[in-house]
């Protein structure tokens, strides 16, 4: 009898660990606001895709059967689309399982301009590249805002959308530069003047302080206000190419000062080339 009993508890106890095993890999439910940011084919019938979402954070969810059907997902449901995506998750998975997207805006316009698809293509890879898999509003608010000013944008229009795009996510994941104070001494700059922009500084320099500063770049005025503007989401119009060009590469050694981690951002260095010649990259690339 006693044996019994000492296997009786031997047998509650495996149920016991059992179940304390396996409660932390329970899937729950998350229902969030969401936009597609890469999509890629998976086995025969799936597709992955990597989202930006409003309560968790950068997400890659598996839609099973998506290819095979539309009537799960809907036809909508493609590359920069937004709505209300159902996540089953579970803690410690990196792959989490979409049982449902409600497509609210498709965003067409971007896929319709080779300019503009190359723009949305740089939104979505610092999204992807810098942000976390937590809840991050500002971050899902600045990517949507820069997708849809950008599918708002003309053909001309397209990469200073980006720019400002770029610059608000920046901001939004806390690495926004400082304009109005010098960042070395925080003294008061005069808000046209034009300043010395410190990369490793994290931004603008006083007189003093820019002639101590081992490096950096003459940042006028009017780009200094476009600058300003953007951070805070707001559009600025630049004149000319060569100043766009100057601003393209002011984000870029911006983004390696302060973000990267050595990784190469490829569509990011298609977009500093000749827009419609790198666009015509990316459609080729996603389309394999």
């Amino acid at each position: 009898m006693p044996r019994r009993r000492k296997r009786d508890n031997e047998s509650d106890n495996h149920r016991s660990s059992t179940s304390d095993h396996r409660l932390p890999f329970v899937m729950s439910l998350v229902v969030t606001e969401a936009t597609v940011l890469h999509v890629f084919d998976y086995l025969e019938s799936s597709r992955i895709f990597r989202l930006v979402t409003r309560e968790a954070g950068v997400r890659s969810v598996l839609a099973r059967g998506a290819r095979r059907s539309t009537r799960r997902f809907g036809s909508a449901l493609d590359l920069f689309a937004q709505g209300t995506a159902q996540l089953h998750v579970k803690p410690g998975r990196d792959l989490d399982t979409l049982g449902g997207f409600d497509v609210e805006r498709a965003r067409p316009a971007l896929a319709a301009d080779l300019a503009r698809f190359t723009g949305a293509a740089v939104i979505a890879e610092l999204t992807l590249r810098f942000g976390r898999d937590a809840a991050d509003l500002d971050l899902y608010t600045a990517a949507a805002a820069a997708l849809d000013d950008l599918a708002e944008a003309s053909t001309d229009e397209a990469r200073e959308a980006t720019l400002a795009g770029a610059w608000r996510i920046i901001a939004a994941l806390g690495f926004a530069p400082g304009l109005d104070m010098c960042n070395e001494c925080h003294a008061a700059l005069a808000p046209n003047d034009s300043v010395l922009f410190s990369h490793p500084a994290g931004g603008a320099l006083c007189e003093r302080c820019a002639r101590m500063a081992p490096s950096g770049r003459l940042l006028p005025g009017v780009a200094r206000a476009a600058l300003r503007s953007w951070i805070i989401g707001e559009r600025a119009t630049l004149t000319n190419d060569p100043d766009v060009r100057a601003h393209q590469r002011l984000l870029r050694e911006f983004l390696r000062e302060h973000l990267n981690d050595d990784r190469p951002l490829p569509a990011f260095e298609m977009w500093e080339q000749d827009p419609l010649h790198a666009s015509s990259r990316l459609v080729t690339q996603s389309a394999t």
